[in-house]
């Protein structure tokens, strides 16, 4: 299949700007796993202070957030696709970054948890738009990069979270680093939309295709649904390892929050960076394959299994350092790989529609169910493990990556057939 796609024009085509807007939309981006992050390196106080189990912890860090995120990503995609990509991320970073400072507000479970909720619904409207964004401004040869650097917002938010949310808790208290955060969000909102122009489109906004029929061309694809839950094992564990592994340095190490994040801040910034960044690059440099976009993300969750599982059992802390750095990047190699893939199983103007529904598996799944499942399986383990239960829960949750694996070389199999190739 063929299809065209309008890139920008004047201006708004060259590098300077492409590159530009590529660091605005990573600005926000990094915003929003920021603001996701931030309450697992404070899990600790606020376990104290609110009275909460680690199955409450864990429904706070997955299902309470990705619930309505992962549904509303799809009105909120085709309103895009439909009108301006670029407001609806602006709207959305409001929109999640005030729910974050109210979360600083909050005195018992009920209220985080319609917080945590909220700056779900915020947060709906910023992903799916942007890998819309990107794919206009950028051209097919450099798409899975670009998509790639985008993405470094994952382990730099991851990282950020940690590093700020400790710095600041440790100076005031954990209320006011979910205040600072989300009050930081807000600001650099009209700066985005004053900065980031609307791409012009291959098809005019009123013309976009329906949500059902965007899903019903993706249904039809084979390789969709096996990239999709692929994706969503692989966040079922990072999603919830990336939340638990905090309360675990200071459980089984000893650590304090200080210390722990500048552990667990490091491995996110070194090991996901590199992991980010070279999935984009390897995809770029061997699509003309189109099976390796699926094929690299399973080598990597290959590799990623044990040595997550071998880190986390371990009993010296600078010995599991060296061995969660590696899996710490190669658990999010796939970003650039597949959301690239997903870009091209449909017509341009249905991409940010059918990112959304890509996102709704993938979150649904791994973010709804990864930290909260890990929280029930460590409250499960407690009476027979003490303090050690959540390390033998986070190890067991590691061999997701396996089924990933599986699933991933089989989408491998019928990418080529199912992309859809662009017209000069």
């Amino acid at each position: 299949m063929n299809a065209s796609e309008t890139t920008p024009t004047g201006g708004h085509s060259t590098p300077g700007y492409r590159a530009l807007v590529l660091v605005m939309l990573l600005l926000v981006y990094t915003f929003n796993f920021l603001d996701r992050q931030i309450l697992g390196i404070l899990a600790v106080p606020i376990k104290a202070e609110l009275q909460l189990s680690d199955s409450q912890l864990g429904l706070l860090g997955g299902l309470a957030f990705a619930a309505l995120y992962s549904i509303l990503a799809i009105p909120l995609a085709l309103l895009a696709d439909r009108t301006s990509r670029t407001w609806v991320i602006t709207v959305s970073l409001v929109v999640w970054s005030g729910f974050t400072a109210l979360c600083g507000m909050a005195t018992n479970f009920a209220q985080m948890l319609a917080f945590r909720i909220g700056v779900g619904v915020g947060e709906a409207g910023g992903v799916a738009p942007s890998y819309a964004v990107i794919s206009a401004y950028f051209p097919p040869h450099q798409r899975a990069r670009a998509l790639a650097i985008y993405s470094l917002g994952i382990p730099i938010g991851l990282a950020s979270g940690v590093l700020f949310g400790a710095w600041i808790a440790a100076a005031v208290n954990w209320r006011a680093a979910f205040i600072a955060v989300g009050l930081a969000g807000v600001v650099i909102a009209p700066f985005f939309r004053l900065l980031v122009k609307e791409p012009p489109r291959a098809a005019p906004p009123k013309d976009g295709a329906s949500t059902w029929a965007v899903f019903g061309i993706l249904a039809g694809k084979r390789s969709f649904w096996l990239m999709a839950f692929a994706a969503a094992m692989s966040s079922l564990c990072g999603y919830g390892l990336a939340f638990w592994t905090s309360s675990l340095m200071v459980r089984s190490f000893g650590f304090d929050l200080k210390t722990t994040s500048y552990f667990f801040g490091s491995l996110l910034l070194i090991g996901g960076v590199a992991g980010v960044f070279a999935g984009g690059w390897f995809a770029d440099r061997m699509g003309s394959n189109k099976a390796n976009y699926a094929r690299l993300p399973a080598f990597a969750w290959l590799i990623t299994a044990p040595l997550f599982m071998a880190g986390f059992l371990v009993e010296d802390p600078r010995l599991a350092w060296a061995l969660l750095l590696i899996p710490n990047g190669l658990n999010i190699l796939w970003l650039g790989p597949l959301i690239t893939a997903v870009q091209h199983l449909v017509a341009p103007q249905m991409r940010a529609t059918a990112a959304a529904c890509f996102l709704l598996i993938n979150n649904l799944i791994g973010l709804g169910f990864g930290s909260w499942s890990i929280g029930i399986a460590s409250d499960w383990l407690t009476p027979d493990f003490g303090n050690e239960a959540l390390r033998y829960a986070m190890a067991g949750a590691s061999l997701a990556y396996v089924v990933a694996t599986i699933l991933g070389l089989l989408a491998s199999r019928s990418l080529q057939d199912d992309w859809v190739e662009e017209a000069a």
